[in-house]
């Protein structure tokens, strides 16, 4: 499949304001789609036109347990046969942990055909010990781990000295990229007020305490939070969370095609 970086024929007489993109296969700028239940048919047109765009696809939460398991399948080869990384959700793992199913998730998890996994503490209280072992175990078995920092109800916060423990543990022990939590709302949780507004103060914080912000994945639902993170970190800056029928939309962001960050290049 050729890259539309290369064929579009708009590209031959428009530069992209914020910069050039990283093309596939790529380690930085980086897309991560939630997939709530895209049937086969929405999901290969959404493939077919923005495949180039989109690094992972996550079914999210537990969903992929109600697939009819031919569908899931079908759904699996086609996303892989874009190169792009497919998983289940971090809520399905932390229910496996939950009934001391762990070894079982995760040979279930390749045996599926899924590419990656995401080790995640969000709800269900994981120890030190589990998580690391549950990172190892995945990474052992050829599994992309994903890790998740961050809890998804706001009353019972990480503190960010532990958030960034997390991150360099996590790192040690095999995680690939580690998700910076925002759920599919943005609002209240990770590194996020109740307005959905980034705190600034904790974002620069866990920057400079990680060795390479490019193995960081930001979830970044609302358009508002993927402006911010784009302004700051450029063009090539990894996001999650984001709607299946927004990756044009993000694209358009990211290069400074939209108003929202070509201002940045005008002022």
């Amino acid at each position: 499949m050729s890259s539309r970086y290369t064929s579009n024929s708009w590209l031959n007489i428009l530069k992209f304001p914020l910069g050039n993109r990283t093309a596939k296969p790529r380690n930085t700028g980086l897309t991560m789609i939630i997939d709530k239940g895209l049937g086969l048919g929405e999901t290969r047109d959404l493939l077919n036109l923005a495949g180039e765009y989109i690094d992972y696809i996550k079914l999210g939460f537990g969903t992929s347990a109600f697939y009819a398991g031919e569908i899931l399948e079908e759904k699996i080869d086609l996303v892989r046969s874009y190169n792009i990384e497919i998983y289940p959700g971090g809520t399905f793992l932390e229910v496996a942990v939950l009934q001391d199913k762990l070894e079982k998730y995760l040979d279930t998890v390749k045996i599926l055909g899924f590419t990656a996994v995401e080790i995640s503490d969000g709800t269900v209280a994981i120890d030190s010990n589990t998580r690391c072992r549950a990172i190892s175990m995945a990474a052992e078995k050829g599994l992309n781990v994903l890790s998740e920092v961050g809890k998804k109800d706001p009353k019972y916060r990480t503190p960010l000295s532990e958030l960034i423990k997390q991150v360099i543990n996590d790192l040690e022990y095999g995680s690939q990229k580690v998700i910076v939590e925002g759920r599919e709302s943005g609002v209240a949780v990770g590194l996020y007020d109740s307005q959905g507004k980034i705190i600034k103060t904790e974002m620069e914080e866990l920057v400079s305490a990680v060795p390479d912000p490019s193995i960081l994945i930001w979830e970044a639902p609302m358009k508002e939070q993927q402006q911010d993170l784009i302004l700051r970190f450029g063009p090539n800056v990894n996001l999650g969370n984001i709607n299946a029928h927004e990756v044009l939309a993000l694209e358009a962001l990211r290069v400074g095609l939209r108003a929202d960050t070509l201002k940045s290049v005008c002022d």
